[in-house]
């Protein structure tokens, strides 16, 4: 296909998922500035957090604690399921974020929290838990998105962030939330629809996926954006991906190149996602991955972020992943927006 062609994007792309993907700076922006004004509620002495999400807010919540991972001195886990740890207790923060209000997980999650005597905060648009929430007199930060759940991650993240900032749990990192979105800024002039494929650096990337069962490699601190783009090529372009994280990886999937598929491999690409703020060794590791890689013939490519902060750096490539994924949604033909699948699924669920 010819990812030139914005006509024939306008015709696949009918709910306008390009201009839900052109505002993420401004939405990260936007949900920051709200943050800080939302009433702070008295929080009770803290020994550990809890994030409790399902999804896009799952991968918010992984963001926040790869954003937060040198300067946040409590342990914090994001919960993707029914219930909670075993650890949440009286002395635990659980953080219920639901784009909906209606995620099951995070329900079922919530309950669990108020049976454990655990501290509880909301981040949602509304649904089942904000008004559980409101019931128990349990603080609620609502905030309002008409586009797509794919596409509101940046609120979930921002407002958790800034959550975890104004309670003095981390540094303020406004300086860099305004880094972050000056860099996606500058990075959308490189990747938008009207770039040709020729300087598109997205659509490069996209054109090399396509027909391709796709594998990131994202370093220990990038994980939540090889989960993200792997999350968005299924979404967006309803196809198959995969993720790997170094230097896990290092230590099995290695191994997988001592016996090579010429066929299947013929049929796969690997792109490692790197950072400036990589540990040294852990951009070794990858760097050794990828040429073990190139070696027995994989097809393989590497994608930097950009910024000085690390909130720069997971959001210059969130916006990059999410622009590839929407260009390989135009190069299938599928509508980045349709949910069937989705919908389908939770349909049969009862």
């Amino acid at each position: 296909m010819n990812l030139d062609d914005l006509e024939l994007f306008k015709k696949i792309d009918t709910q306008n998922m390009r201009a839900q993907i052109d505002g993420l700076p401004d939405q990260l922006q936007a949900a920051w500035d709200l943050a800080q004004t939302l009433p702070l509620p008295k929080l009770d002495d803290i020994h550990n957090i809890v994030l409790s999400a399902m999804g896009d807010s799952a991968s918010a919540a992984e963001l926040v604690t790869a954003s937060v991972f040198s300067s946040l001195k409590l342990p914090v886990t994001v919960h993707r399921s029914y219930g909670l740890p075993a650890s949440a207790a009286d002395k635990t923060l659980v953080i219920c974020l639901s784009h909906s209000g209606n995620s099951e997980e995070v329900l079922d999650a919530f309950e669990t929290a108020l049976t454990r005597g655990c501290s509880l905060f909301v981040i949602s648009t509304g649904g089942e838990l904000t008004k559980r929430a409101s019931a128990k007199n349990i603080p609620v930060w609502n905030f309002t998105y008409e586009g797509m759940d794919t596409s509101a991650i940046a609120y979930p993240y921002a407002l958790t962030l800034a959550l975890f900032a104004r309670f003095g749990f981390i540094p303020d990192p406004s300086a860099d939330v305004t880094e972050a979105v000056a860099m996606m800024k500058r990075s959308l002039q490189h990747i938008v629809p009207e770039v040709i494929a020729a300087k598109n650096p997205a659509k490069r990337y996209a054109g090399q996926l396509v027909g391709r069962w796709v594998t990131f490699v994202g370093t220990d601190s990038l994980a939540p954006v090889a989960r993200r783009w792997k999350t968005q090529i299924n979404q967006l372009a309803k196809a198959g991906a995969n993720f790997e994280i170094v230097p896990e990886a290092t230590h099995n999937t290695i191994a997988a190149t001592l016996n090579p598929n010429q066929t299947l491999n013929a049929h796969t690409m690997t792109l490692f996602i790197r950072a400036d703020s990589d540990h040294p060794r852990v951009k070794l590791r990858s760097d050794m991955m990828r040429q073990a890689f190139m070696l027995e013939g994989l097809n393989t490519d590497a994608v930097d972020a950009r910024g000085e902060s690390v909130i720069a750096h997971l959001w210059t490539l969130i916006i990059f992943g999410d622009y590839m994924a929407y260009y390989l949604a135009m190069a299938y033909g599928a509508n980045p927006s349709e949910e069937e699948a989705f919908v389908n699924f939770k349909r049969s669920l009862g």
